[in-house]
């Protein structure tokens, strides 16, 4: 099925580590020819660790780069280098000024040119390239489109370097980026598939779940200009790397039994067992043994007993999962809700905050980093002349409140499109947050007391690009476990987040759980999911029951975060709905899931997987070595 070669790992660090090694070896081959080795670049967040790789090779290893010819892929129209959202900056940022590439070797798209001088520069792009003696390897990423580069749906196989016109869902996505959809370019440069195409060696980068269903579309589907990067399946020495998450749609991970032979394992004849009911739309303990036979299943009953024994399994598996005492009914509990974001924890598991503040455990949140990125400016402008009248009202106008009232009105007046905030606004828009946070918090039951805002420094640090962190992230964190040592942790599993922040705060939370607790005395760790994506039924460990009137508490939970329901620009579905109703109808489907399986009928479900979470033998055999 698979017409381009893919290469899975369990984790996209190790593929990473795969990638830039095979980029050192170049880099080596090439100096003992006594030629450059040229690289075709991409930036974003997937392919920031293979650049920290080569980071670590240059510092550690000597590696020489100083031979090496480097062309980006794209650059957004009009841009000025020096913007914190251009590539030029990300790139010196986060490789160039870190290694020995001479300024001169280095080519990026310009996106200060003016428009009657693009068509020039472009040309001159193809032909420093051909100059240089063509690309030998080209890095890309996939979007969620299947774009590669900037090249949209439509882009021709031999296009080239051009100014294009970004696809909406492509500006949607980079929204946060540039602090709002309205401030991203509408226009890129990028080089054109004709020009990736000519490189004589193309990897392709894909990780986390939300990457799963084009990739399968790229490497399975037929080559269609609609989905640009299915036109790399022409080309002869192409390899995608992928984690486990951005493989799981692909046929030989979803339905391995359809091959010669499984090494079937519990978690494994769970998987297969779902998977024939929801194929089938059956109850679990219906399916027969001719259902097993007919759909590639033969084998599994052969290894694992009868049809009738594999079904009772599974079913009172699934049964096992549903509680309603997510905390336990032995004795009250102290738990900690880690939420990245301060709305990821009524978002993903309100109902279930609900129900652990109403069963008497002792509930703390921490909310990791401020969240005021997401905060518009008009939700400042609305605040602070609330704040203004209010002064006014009561006589509350000293001198220093006047100066910040004028500077908050002149800086948002005067402010330019994707310009990084004042501290002053920073500081509001974090208290906006802070404040629907708890507002939020104390709706489901939880006292304001056992609210922590840990304001991880990555976070304001990093601005826009959520790539590394730092000693500081972590001590804070283990500082909260050290304080409470609580019994029962939940976080979030939704490590698919496109600029890095679910991803980078379960990391630091890992390793701060490392430092406190010893491998025997660590806490019960609970994964939930965000807004627009469940665990596969296979991977639930918890599924918590809410009734139509917890579910509504649930949404009115959210309703406090009233600065975010302009989030639809936010990466999820092609479509305007808000946080709430994506994450209703998430709970709901659950629900609707688990009364197909033959389970008990429920309004609507929040699912949780045990940390780490369980993978069959058979899918583990399959990834590659780092």
């Amino acid at each position: 099925m698979e017409k381009i070669p893919v290469k899975i790992y369990e984790d996209s660090g190790k593929a990473c580590c795969c990638v830039a090694r095979r980029i050192g070896d170049l880099i080596r081959e090439r100096q003992k020819e006594g030629k450059p080795a040229v690289l075709g670049l991409a930036t974003g967040s997937t392919p920031i660790d293979v650049y920290k790789e080569l980071i670590r090779q240059h510092r550690q290893e000597g590696l020489d780069l100083s031979g090496v010819i480097t062309f980006n892929l794209d650059e957004y129209w009009p841009m000025d280098s020096r913007q914190i959202q251009s590539y030029h900056a990300w790139m010196y940022r986060h490789f160039f000024d870190h290694v020995n590439i001479k300024a001169e070797h280095i080519h990026i798209p310009s996106g200060s040119v003016p428009r009657d001088q693009v068509g020039a520069m472009c040309a001159d792009y193809e032909q420093a390239i051909q100059q240089a003696g063509g690309l030998d390897i080209q890095i890309l990423g996939i979007g969620r489109t299947g774009h590669i580069g900037f090249n949209e749906p439509g882009s021709l196989p031999e296009s080239r370097t051009r100014l294009i016109q970004l696809d909406r869902v492509t500006r949607k996505d980079a929204a946060s980026d540039f602090f709002g959809e309205e401030n991203v370019p509408q226009m890129a440069i990028t080089m054109g598939i004709g020009t990736i195409q000519q490189a004589r060696e193309i990897i392709l980068l894909a990780f986390g779940e939300h990457k799963a269903f084009i990739v399968q579309k790229t490497v399975e589907g037929t080559v269609s200009p609609e989905i640009a990067a299915s036109y790399l399946q022409n080309h002869s020495n192409v390899t995608f790397y992928l984690d486990y998450p951005a493989s799981e749609k692909l046929s030989r991970i979803a339905t391995l039994w359809k091959a010669d032979s499984c090494q079937w394992d519990d978690v494994f004849e769970k998987k297969a067992v779902l998977w024939l009911s929801q194929k089938l739309q059956k109850p679990i303990l219906k399916l027969t043994s001719e259902d097993y036979n007919d759909n590639h299943l033969a084998e599994l009953q052969r290894e694992r007993g009868r049809a009738y024994d594999i079904n009772l399994r599974v079913f009172h598996h699934m049964m096992r999962t549903i509680t309603g005492w997510p905390g336990g009914k032995s004795s009250p509990k102290r738990i900690l809700i880690f939420s990245p974001h301060p709305d990821d924890d009524v978002i993903c598991m309100g109902g279930t905050i609900c129900h652990l503040a109403r069963q008497k455990h002792d509930v703390h949140i921490a909310y990791m980093v401020s969240g005021f990125l997401s905060v518009f400016d008009h939700n400042v402008i609305r605040h602070a002349e609330f704040v203004k009248a209010f002064n006014q009202i009561f006589g509350l106008t000293p001198d220093q409140t006047r100066s910040i009232e004028e500077h908050i009105e002149s800086f948002l007046v005067q402010k330019q499109p994707g310009e990084l905030d004042s501290k002053e606004v920073r500081q509001i828009k974090t208290m906006i947050r802070q404040t629907e946070a708890i507002a939020a918090a104390k709706y489901c039951g939880v006292t304001e007391t056992n609210l922590h805002f840990l304001n991880l420094p990555f976070y304001d640090e990093s601005i826009i690009h959520k790539v590394s962190f730092s000693d500081a992230d972590i001590a804070v964190t283990t500082d909260l476990l050290e304080r409470l040592r609580p019994e029962m942790i939940f976080a979030a599993g939704d490590l698919s987040d496109p600029h890095g922040t679910h991803r980078l705060c379960f990391t630091i939370l890992m390793e701060a759980c490392r430092r406190v607790f010893d491998s025997e005395a660590m806490p019960a760790i609970l994964l939930y999911r965000g807004a627009w994506q469940e665990w596969a039924p296979e991977q639930i460990d918890m599924a918590v029951p809410l009734s139509p009137d917890e579910l509504r508490q649930k949404r009115f939970s959210i309703f406090r975060h009233e600065s975010q329901k302009d989030k639809a620009m936010f990466p999820g579905p092609y479509d305007e709905r808000e946080f709430w109703q994506r994450a209703e109808e998430r709970n709901m489907n659950t629900a609707k899931l688990y009364d197909q399986f033959g389970l008990p009928e429920y309004h609507a479900i929040e699912a949780f997987a045990r940390f780490p979470i369980q993978m069959p033998a058979a899918i583990k055999a399959l990834f590659d070595l780092p």
